[in-house]
């Protein structure tokens, strides 16, 4: 299923899902225990005695021994962007549908997590010029917002002044607990909430059990129990009209990236129980038939791990989108800063890691021996004062529980009245500040392990607390080792503006390669996603935990999710800016145009390591709002290039079928490279085995969008020690009658003297340059060891 010259490490993410298919099944024993699934069919097989897919579907389901209920048990109908219906089936019911003949596909729902002020002037937005003003700040575009839901009450929704919803929306306002068509507005013109699969699989078993929702802590509508929807939809469009902050740290003027788009709330996650992908494909369903522009969605796996593009209802869903004309902005996940980590990697989708901005909350520990330890923290409460308190690391014990500060791990006879030394896991950080206020401890400094590097994020803890880097860490304990009576002190010194350098790749956004296919380089740009400040809910407070009573109007988050609500925001800008452009339009501007240097004009670096950072950390750079407005040449895409991509990586027609809807037909021979997908990235991949040098062909074509009689000449900028980079033609010429110009580049890499990195790659870029414009392209040359 894999290209032939994938690495072999790629397997892993296609080895796990073969089982979904009839061909690759194994014996299933005939329980009556019922599981979800989703079943793609093909919709033109339908026979006429039907009336509608819907009987169809709900017939397919009633076998000899079928539970009763079947068609009760059909979930969601789909008919926009994928074909075919979810449902709850017995095991008989699912090796009766697995071998069908008009069932393309059938595999099992699984659960996905959320990735979870300053930001458009870091971006270079301004009021009344450039993308802002030349987009009317988005005012017709419509952005929907697949997450956890909206508050709508919130300030950043008011639709003061704003003019008719669009006639483009079809949409609705669904009504729900403590949520109605009143709390729609021609700012928030839509709400939708769907549970359907999510319930289901609380219902049943399996490896993605754990669904459900808890009607405790939830509202059944689109109102938002968990915040993180409130917060992505105020950061892609909240209105720019009022002064904000968070307890007081980032005080500033609210607004969104597109503060006069238009928004339409989609939830398809619910706190605790998760997201769905039964549910999130009925979203993209509603969205598309609904109208909106943009689709904006920070949600993925819950690990590293991407399901091959016809397994994962993501990228299904975002190819009938795109292929409808709709930008889709992605997360890129929050695994990094390993490599092979970035998720939502199919190459419809604009894949969004995260940066840092220049502004921070630096909060100082001070320890008895008067060294300070730089820090950060959103703490606001009753300081400390600068009173010393002993200070205890539980991990001295060697219980690895103990040493994160898990639940139950803390002995509170150790710990009470003192701060507490936590290291940093992979569970939630506020879940462990927590930990140690039942404990009884007075504060907590979280130390940063080698993993996490020197990446600093502020949470609103609600007790006295600093997280700190590796280094610093590493000190911190070393002081508590020296010494019998360790004390320490928080300082917390506010907000700081300014920070240089910025912006710098934030340790945990996902990095490449690309899992499935390395020939296109993921993830695409990065956009600012540590620390920032949006709207948040009044059903929990800024931790959100259930023992934080606390209310916020706004809340500072961080992760991946945030970065991509921004490429969202700045799509709605281009979108009203620029109507006739494509999704992968929209796409190659920003990347084209992005910013590969920090504020001090140095190449930008990794927060993890605090060395230089490479396009498998931030794909073509950080995206630079005003230079996309006009990026010159553009690398588009059509639907039939998707195609032929996907026919390239050794898809059948039938497997295509699964993400396009509609059946498709392969060449027999001289099938397209996926390296020559028209992107606006340049992957050579070359053979480890083989000595000597080596030569890979690529073709693309560019789009003038500029003035239309304009003459660029190509510049290769840096090519790695060991390859040469042949570009021709070295001029584009455009007319009024030539919009479209092709040329190749040719990479030869001599394996003898290619110097990689720990990756196995090199990197380098060219632009092409009419004198006014400058369009980038990265260059990464990558050894793969052969299947």
């Amino acid at each position: 299923m894999a290209s032939a010259n994938s690495h072999p490490r790629l397997l892993r993410c296609l080895l796990p899902f073969f089982f979904f298919f009839c061909f690759f099944t194994s014996a299933i024993s005939a329980d009556s225990t019922l599981r979800t699934y989703i079943i793609r069919v093909d919709s033109e097989s339908k026979p006429s005695v039907f009336v509608s897919h819907q009987h169809w579907y709900a017939s397919l389901l009633v076998t000899h021994d079928s539970v009763p209920g079947s068609a009760a048990r059909i979930l969601h109908t789909y008919d926009t962007v994928f074909h075919g219906f979810s449902a709850s089936l017995s095991a008989s019911e699912l090796d009766s549908l697995r071998c069908h003949p008009s069932v393309l596909a059938v595999f099992e729902d699984r659960r996905r997590q959320l990735h979870t002020t300053r930001s458009p002037q870091f971006l270079g937005l301004r009021n009344q010029q450039g993308l802002w003003s030349d987009s009317d700040y988005g005012s017709d575009v419509i952005v929907g917002v697949l997450d956890s839901g909206i508050w709508p009450e919130r300030r950043s929704f008011s639709d003061l002044n704003l003019g008719p919803v669009p006639k483009r929306w079809k949409g609705v306002c669904e009504a729900g607990e403590k949520f109605g068509p009143q709390n729609c507005n021609r700012k928030l013109v839509g709400a939708r909430f769907f549970l359907k699969g999510n319930e289901a699989s609380g219902r049943g078993a399996g490896p993605w059990i754990g669904g459900g929702i808890n009607n405790t802590i939830e509202f059944r509508s689109p109102r938002d129990a968990d915040g993180h929807g409130t917060h992505t939809a105020s950061t892609v469009a909240g209105r720019h009209s009022f002064r904000a902050s968070m307890a007081g740290y980032a005080f500033g003027i609210a607004k969104g990236v597109a503060p006069k788009a238009r928004l339409a709330a989609y939830k398809v996650c619910w706190k605790e129980s998760g997201c769905f992908d039964s549910d999130i494909l009925a979203a993209f369903d509603a969205a598309v038939n609904d109208g909106v522009h943009v689709i904006s969605i920070s949600i993925g796996s819950s690990d590293a791990v991407s399901s091959p593009y016809y397994l994962d209802p993501i990228a299904i869903g975002s190819y009938g989108a795109v292929a409808h004309g709709i930008f889709v902005s992605s997360s890129a996940g929050n695994h990094g800063p390993n490599g092979m980590s970035v998720t939502n990697i199919a190459p419809w989708l604009t894949t969004v890691g995260a940066g840092t901005i220049d502004r921070n909350f630096p909060a100082d520990v001070i320890l008895g021996n008067g060294v300070k330890l730089s820090g950060v923290s959103l703490y606001s409460g009753p300081p400390l004062s600068g009173k010393m308190h002993s200070l205890v690391y539980p991990g001295k014990s060697g219980l690895l529980s103990a040493s994160f500060c898990m639940e139950n791990s803390l002995d509170p006879n150790l710990v009470k009245g003192k701060i507490v030394i936590c290291d940093r896991g992979s569970g939630a950080r506020v879940a462990q500040g927590f930990v140690v206020q039942k404990a009884g401890g007075i504060g907590m400094i979280l130390a940063n392990g080698l993993s996490s590097g020197e990446g600093l994020v502020g949470d609103a803890h609600m007790i006295p607390n600093a997280a700190i880097g590796a280094s610093e860490g590493d000190s911190l304990k070393a002081y508590i080792s020296s010494t019998t009576h360790p004390t320490a002190t928080i300082e917390f010194r506010g907000t700081q503006i300014g920070i240089k350098p910025a912006p710098v790749v934030a340790s945990f956004s996902g990095r490449g390669p690309n899992c499935l296919n390395p020939e296109i380089l993921k993830p695409d740009l990065i956009a600012p996603g540590v620390n920032i400040l949006a709207a948040w809910t009044d059903a929990i407070g800024p931790t959100g935990l259930e023992s934080d009573r606390r209310k916020t109007e706004f809340n500072i988050l961080s992760g991946t999710s945030m970065a991509c609500p921004h490429v969202s925001g700045a799509a709605a800008l281009l979108k009203s800016a620029h109507p006739d452009w494509s999704p992968a339009a929209i796409r190659s501007a920003m990347m084209t145009t992005a910013n590969l240097l920090d504020n001090i004009l140095q190449p930008m670096t990794d927060e993890s390591t605090g060395k230089p950072a490479t396009p498998y950390d931030f794909g073509a750079g950080h995206i630079n709002l005003n230079r996309a407005l006009d990026p010159g040449l553009v690398y588009d895409l059509t639907s039939d290039d998707y195609v032929n991509f996907l026919c390239g990586i050794g898809y059948s027609s039938k497997v295509i079928q699964v993400i396009t809807r509609f059946p498709v037909s392969c060449p027999g021979a001289r099938k397209s490279l996926p390296e020559n997908l028209n992107y606006p990235s340049i992957t050579a991949l070359f053979s480890s085995s083989k000595a000597g040098v080596q030569s890979k062909s690529f073709t693309r074509t560019v789009t003038n969008v500029g003035d239309p009689k304009s003459v660029y000449q190509v510049k290769v900028e840096s090519v790695p020690k060991g390859v040469s980079m042949t570009v021709n033609p070295t001029m584009l010429v455009f007319s009024e009658s030539v919009k479209k110009q092709s040329y190749t580049v040719i990479i030869k890499a001599n394996t003898n003297s290619l110097t990689v990195d720990y990756s196995g790659s090199a990197f380098g870029s060219m632009s092409w340059s009419d004198g006014k414009h400058v369009v980038m392209n990265p260059i990464v040359v990558t050894q793969v060891s052969p299947l």
